[in-house]
């Protein structure tokens, strides 16, 4: 059978289900997993760690290498989107402890620079998580820390224009020469579009104008359209490399983002192009990535296993977009809801409230599960009760 028919079937019989008896309580999961989160990966719940204001890499101390930069941006986020959910103070209190802890568990921290590091990604998605955590607190600590980074660590990679063969692009690592990825434009123009979004409630007053970030997201998203963007299919490209090269690869992340760029750009302009690119890049991966019986592959460890979330954070906006025809809303919210069925049914443990990254095969009581899966699980449910 034609995998998109099956896909159809799938989400059909999903959806006729629901109907037939009550919806599961993504509110109430999402609480769980995100205590679980709190409980399991946060370094200063365990005795003996008490200033370890870090999210362990491996649930249960199984894993407290601290290479991993990159992941702590998105644990925080996971505790903003429960304090932007519930008001529970008990989330917000981790805001200034984490503040503290991820610059200092960060390998790359030479003293003079904490929050500096050679991937300029994971510098953007620590920039994103300080963002959130001003939009979540009104605390402008966060927001002017997320606009040095970006002015002075990430808007700096960029190009020059005229530079063959790229002309222009945000650099992934600071210490590979040129290479122009998906993963570090995407996020870049977010930043941008969000800092020229929350200018003047930032209190910005010197400085980079709201017009210069504007203009700053559009070149950012412009390149990525123009060299990592299939216009035609929707599939988003991973990089240009250092000899004008482009690798075909396509991840879930890096659709997120695109699509996430795409929909801030579309808010803040009005340009229906933007919201047209973001409707493509969803509908490829719900029609070529997620052939796992309806949902994407299983990732249970590593970097990927962090995909899958990112790509469900930035799709569920676009999602409840009034803009949509209520036939492509409709569509994006009942795919998302069966994912999240999925897990909420098959996934997750629950005893520990742990997701290990299988969609249709929960952890075991006493398994160790890595920090990104869970994450990834957790970002779901969370998108989930946006919908619900």
């Amino acid at each position: 059978m034609n995998k998109k028919i099956l896909l159809a079937l799938l989400m059909l019989l999903s959806v006729l289900g629901s109907r037939a008896q009550s919806a599961p309580s993504f509110q109430a999961l999402a609480d769980s997993m995100a205590q679980a989160l709190i409980t399991h990966f946060w370094g200063a719940s365990f005795p003996g760690y008490p200033d370890r204001y870090y999210f362990n890499y491996g649930s249960d101390l199984s894993d407290l290498s601290t290479g991993n930069y990159w992941p702590e941006a998105h644990a925080i986020d996971v505790i903003t989107d429960a304090y932007l959910r519930t008001g529970d103070q008990r989330y917000s209190a981790l805001f200034p402890l984490w503040w503290q802890g991820a610059p200092r568990y960060n390998f790359a921290h030479d003293g003079q620079r904490p929050w500096w590091n050679p991937f300029v990604d994971d510098m953007e998605w620590i920039t994103l998580a300080q963002i959130r955590m001003f939009e979540a607190t009104g605390d402008t600590t966060y927001i002017h820390r997320a606009r040095q980074i970006y002015d002075d660590w990430i808007w700096s990679t960029w190009g020059p224009d005229d530079e063959a063969p790229w002309h222009g692009g945000i650099t992934w690592k600071t210490d590979v020469s040129k290479s122009k990825n998906a993963c570090s434009n995407g996020p870049a123009a977010i930043i941008a579009a969000k800092l020229a979004k929350l200018y003047h409630r930032a209190g910005f007053n010197q400085g980079k104008s709201q017009r210069t970030y504007l203009t700053e997201a559009k070149a950012i998203y412009a390149w990525l359209r123009a060299n990592l963007f299939d216009h035609e299919t929707g599939a988003v490209y991973d990089n240009m490399n250092s000899k004008g090269h482009i690798s075909r690869a396509t991840f879930t992340y890096n659709s997120g983002t695109f699509i996430g760029a795409a929909h801030q750009l579309y808010q803040l302009t009005g340009d229906k192009r933007y919201l047209g690119d973001a409707i493509r890049a969803a509908n490829y991966v719900i029609q070529q990535k997620s052939d796992n019986f309806g949902v994407p592959d299983d990732a249970i460890r590593g970097d990927g296993g962090l995909f899958h979330g990112i790509f469900f954070r930035y799709f569920a906006p676009l999602a409840k977009e009034p803009s949509l025809s209520q036939a492509t809303r409709d569509h994006f919210r009942n795919y998302l809801l069966y994912c999240a069925k999925v897990v909420a049914q098959q996934g997750v443990n629950p005893r520990t409230h742990l997701y290990g990254g299988r969609w249709r095969q929960a952890p075991g009581d006493h398994e160790p599960v890595c920090l990104t899966a869970h994450l990834t699980g957790c970002m779901l449910i969370e998108a989930a009760c946006t919908l619900q």
